[in-house]
């Protein structure tokens, strides 16, 4: 599924996407999220502000994917299946 500029991730690494403005309401996600970027899980392919994030595990490393395509674009790009 693309991401954004280069980016792409294949459908078995997909974990969740997330709305970045609903989700970040939530004080769990907020700790979730500032951890992640502690420990250099965050990838940025967002040259404006974020709009969604995708969290994906591959080979028991999990990484936090920062994206402006919105949440509800990428479910759709998951649902036509224009995963890679």
């Amino acid at each position: 599924m693309h991401l954004g500029q280069d980016s792409v991730v294949r459908e078995r690494t997909v974990i969740g996407i997330f709305d970045l403005d609903n989700t970040s309401y939530s004080r769990i996600t907020r700790d979730f999220l500032n951890r992640a970027e502690r420990e250099g899980k965050t990838l940025y392919v967002a040259e404006d502000l974020p709009k969604a994030f995708v969290l994906t595990e591959d080979r028991g490393e999990s990484r936090v994917w920062f994206t402006q395509i919105s949440s509800q674009t990428l479910i759709k790009r998951a649902a036509d299946g224009e995963f890679i």
